[in-house]
């Protein structure tokens, strides 16, 4: 898979209104899944139950927007439920769908292996199941990106960018996260091996004032870092908080944009940012379900193109983080 420099026509102007649109109509989380209590539309023939890892980074709510659009435009009811970083209860969220009786399910995983269980008993029931961002093994079909390749060929990026050689670095990480150690470990495996110099990493647990805690932990045992590799949105907003306003020369390559990671590359504390299209994920989870609920042989996998961003074409993208 390879990075692009360019954008991918993102449909700017929809997106900023579809967002506020969808959004609204996503369950809270903070009640169990009920059919036609979080939908977005009503349907006699097609129910879809939704796991969602929280519903406070722009990157999941992007996602649930996505889903929300397709439903939609295919007449089916779509149930959001929020897990909110907690394993178990989207486990419990997964049985509670499977007892409702709904058509098929969308997992965006905490943990790939603790949630296989209810997976696997929802296929059981007969329940198509799709994953989203985090690859759960035995689904019907995988939506996303590859997450080791595209840490690796970030990693290639800073070196040909020459910001590795001898150069100090830290991550700020989600240990509970299977796909966010996957970039990581990629990452780290590239450029290690380039000569730069691994100080530690910091858990950040995917909560951004966690990971800023974390960061600012991180810069005040290593102030001399060269630069901090984040792990996901949450990890970049909160190393963007920890380092804005200090004198620190230290810089962020990371992943996923928000308002705050944009002002990040203004102002040159941010290198550069690992884009992925969470709202087309959720357009294309839809859209295969309705598929293989027609009849359709699931396709496996569906690659979601990513971007890297950076000074150059970050302008492309100011409109939906606006």
């Amino acid at each position: 898979m390879s990075l692009s420099r360019t954008t991918r026509g993102l449909g700017l102007a929809a997106a900023a209104i579809l967002t506020t649109a969808a959004l609204t109509s996503c369950s809270t989380g903070n009640e169990a899944p009920e059919a036609g209590g979080s939908g977005d539309t009503t349907s006699d023939s097609c129910v879809i139950g939704m796991t969602q890892i929280n519903q406070t980074a722009v990157f999941f709510t992007e996602m649930n927007a996505g889903a929300t659009e397709a439903a939609e435009k295919l007449g089916c009811e779509l149930n959001i439920t929020n897990a909110n970083n907690d394993s178990a209860r989207q486990s419990s969220d997964i049985e509670n769908f499977v007892t409702q009786g709904v058509d098929a399910l969308i997992v965006v995983a905490i943990d790939v292996n603790g949630v296989k269980p209810a997976v696997t008993a929802a296929q059981a029931a007969g329940i198509p199941v799709i994953a989203i961002d985090a690859e759960v093994e035995g689904v019907d079909t995988f939506v996303g990106v590859d997450n080791e390749a595209a840490g690796a060929e970030a990693a290639a990026w800073a070196i040909e960018e020459g910001l590795i050689d001898g150069m100090s670095y830290g991550v700020v990480d989600a240990k509970s996260s299977f796909i966010q150690n996957q970039r990581e470990d990629s990452f780290r495996t590239a450029i290690d091996a380039a000569g730069a110099k691994y100080t530690q990493s910091v858990n950040g647990d995917n909560v951004q004032e966690k990971a800023a805690t974390a960061a600012q932990d991180l810069v005040t045992a290593q102030p001399d870092l060269d630069f901090i590799y984040t792990t996901g949105e949450p990890a970049t907003v909160g190393a963007v908080a920890a380092l804005s306003g200090g004198s620190t020369e230290t810089t962020i390559i990371g992943w996923d944009l928000t308002a705050e990671v944009i002002a990040g590359i203004d102002s040159g504390l941010v290198r550069a940012v690992i884009q992925q299209d969470p709202r087309q994920e959720g357009v294309e989870a839809v859209t295969e379900i309705v598929a293989i609920l027609g009849g359709d042989e699931p396709r496996g996998f569906i690659d979601v193109p990513i971007t890297f961003v950076t000074s150059d074409n970050v302008d492309d993208f100011r409109e939906i983080f606006n």
